[in-house]
């Protein structure tokens, strides 16, 4: 059964991921995009243009919906995978933004029809050739720790090369000329337990808003990187867990395609505040 036809013109999506810049010896997975296709089904999209993340005119929120003209992916086998068909100039067209009123009530009412609580239950999903699931909701059982992880502090030369040769991810600076995107020095990952999980999990985060998190703290604190990693850390370790925390996650293709044990990573994280309530019995 196919999941969605080739082509889907016009089509309504409600972004919820934006994933931080990665280069692709493929040339394609540089920036993803995924969100709820007229708010049912998962859609990824990719390679988005770096300068939709970055020109007021042009950027889009998270949960905001958008017009886009979308054709499968030939080269990706995973059923969500679609190109956008945009010109050089070629806006997305950015609609309505939900909210967070009422408990985050509208955003849930899209986010949370499909929740997963089993890592292993999404992995057979995956690696099953009748559905090959990548995009999922994920409710973690317990959160163990937030791992923080030194990296290469530059992208590599052969990357380099190529992200110039694409104009991905540059931007411009004042003296009008542009450099790359900074890659991100460090790694960050959460450890946890999803039902019926008898050790914990360890699982990379490759949400935008968690590269932004460090840098914006880097400036505030006057580019003191233990004092940003500890912002960081208080956010994601204290603040979310503290909160309704679901994972949005998905495969990579390199790893899907290996049949990697988990070929999923955190693409973003969904934290609605908590409306748990006591019981009358």
């Amino acid at each position: 059964m196919t999941y969605l036809p080739d082509e889907l013109p016009n089509a309504r999506v409600l972004i919820t991921v934006k994933t931080y810049p990665l280069p692709s010896r493929s040339y394609t997975e540089l920036v993803c995009t995924a969100g709820l296709l007229d708010g049912e089904k998962w859609i990824r999209m990719y390679p988005i243009p770096f300068r939709f993340l970055q020109d007021d005119q042009k950027k889009y929120p998270k949960y905001s919906w958008v017009n886009i003209n979308l054709t499968r992916k030939k080269d990706d086998f995973r059923p969500e995978s679609y190109s956008p068909k945009l010109g050089v100039d070629e806006p997305i067209n950015v609609g309505q933004h939900i909210g967070t009123d009422n408990d985050w009530a509208a955003r849930k009412s899209y986010v949370l029809k499909e929740v997963f609580t089993s890592m292993n239950e999404l992995i057979a999903l995956a690696k099953d050739p009748n559905h090959r699931k990548s995009l999922a909701t994920l409710k973690p059982a317990r959160i163990v720790d937030f791992v923080i992880e030194e990296d290469e502090r530059e992208w590599k030369q052969e990357w380099q090369d190529q992200l110039k040769q694409f104009n991905m991810f540059e931007l411009p600076t004042q003296q009008g000329h542009k450099k790359l995107v900074k890659k991100l020095p460090y790694k960050f990952s959460y450890r946890f337990f999803s039902e019926g999980d008898k050790e914990p999990r360890k699982m990379m985060i490759e949400d935008w808003e968690i590269g932004a998190l460090f840098w914006n703290s880097l400036y505030r604190k006057d580019g003191n990187e233990q004092a940003a990693l500890e912002d960081v850390k208080k956010k994601y370790l204290e603040e979310f867990t503290e909160k309704d925390l679901h994972f949005f996650v998905g495969t990579t293709l390199k790893f899907h395609a290996m049949s990697a044990p988990n070929p999923f990573v955190i693409i973003g994280v969904f934290y609605p505040p908590r409306t748990d309530q006591l019981s009358l019995l």
